[in-house]
């Protein structure tokens, strides 16, 4: 049996300990030496580098839909803060610096989350749908990724976005963040808008970018282990010269691992694995 950590031991101890966390969080921000992004501005820049969309709404998490209302409602209060932010020369930009202050007038609501590995609704719960839609904008640009990292398990099937599988980017203020950096001479900028079915989010640039990307997966496999059911999926980047159709250059980024918490479809092959063998 794991040994459980003190503030599970002893819950009382958890806003304590979370206060903590984030002061040390962003005080380590102020000593890196990293320049962040901080600059909103209305004017947008005049190129396209890529734009994509998110359904708002996942009508199979097995939760009462209220929860999806109010994701959106965390979401509305998260880009508030994002739209028309710039990422400028030699700057970095932090998901969790940039929208800190996003409930400072109007708190969050109950939104689904994890939490010590369960589900649960909590505050602001729902928001890594925005940090993965901005993740999939920078895996299109030029931009150098400093900090992501990818959720440990998947609870119910993601509505149909168009994305590769293990293209996510989970934040937690004080622990897990979303960081890129700015190593080119363009100047880069968000812009974040909603219908009332998609949050739709495009990344413009102050130049025609030289060259497109084309984000797909490896290989994409199955196993179980010790009872569990997980993905393994390779994440590939292709680098595609600007007015031309073949890659120049196709970079695996990552090989993302996540626990899978509902049944999968019929007829997708899972591979048994002896407990403790790697993944």
């Amino acid at each position: 049996m794991a040994k459980k950590r003190l503030t599970q031991r002893f819950p009382w101890l958890v806003p304590l300990r979370r206060r903590q966390r984030v002061f040390c969080f962003y005080w380590g921000m102020r000593l890196d030496g990293r320049r962040y992004a901080a600059v909103r501005s209305g004017e947008e820049l005049p190129r396209r580098a890529f734009e994509a969309n998110s359904p708002l709404y996942n009508r199979e998490t097995g939760w009462d839909m209220r929860y999806q209302e109010n994701k959106v409602h965390n979401l509305k209060l998260a880009a508030a803060m994002l739209d028309g932010m710039l990422i400028q020369p030699g700057e970095t930009f932090s998901f969790c610096r940039a929208i800190r202050r996003a409930d400072h007038r109007v708190p969050y609501k109950d939104g689904l989350t994890v939490v010590d590995g369960k589900l649960t609704a909590a505050p602001g719960g729902g928001l890594c749908q925005l940090s993965n839609l901005l993740f999939w904008l920078f895996l299109h640009a030029p931009l150098t990724v400093v900090e992501r990292h990818g959720h440990g398990t998947r609870d119910f099937p993601d509505p149909d976005g168009g994305m590769p599988l293990g293209v996510d980017a989970t934040i937690s203020e004080g622990w897990l963040d979303l960081k890129v950096k700015n190593e080119t001479a363009d100047t880069f900028q968000l812009r974040l808008s909603f219908d009332p079915e998609h949050l739709t989010g495009r990344l413009l640039s102050s130049a025609e970018p030289e060259a497109v990307y084309r984000v797909v997966n490896g290989a994409v496999t199955y196993c179980r282990r010790g009872g569990a059911v997980y993905e393994e999926a390779e994440v590939v980047r292709e680098k595609i010269p600007a007015g031309g159709d073949e890659a120049a250059e196709s970079q695996l980024l990552y090989r993302n691992v996540c626990r899978i918490g509902y049944p999968l479809p019929e007829g997708i092959p899972v591979i048994e694995k002896e407990k403790g063998a790697r993944l």
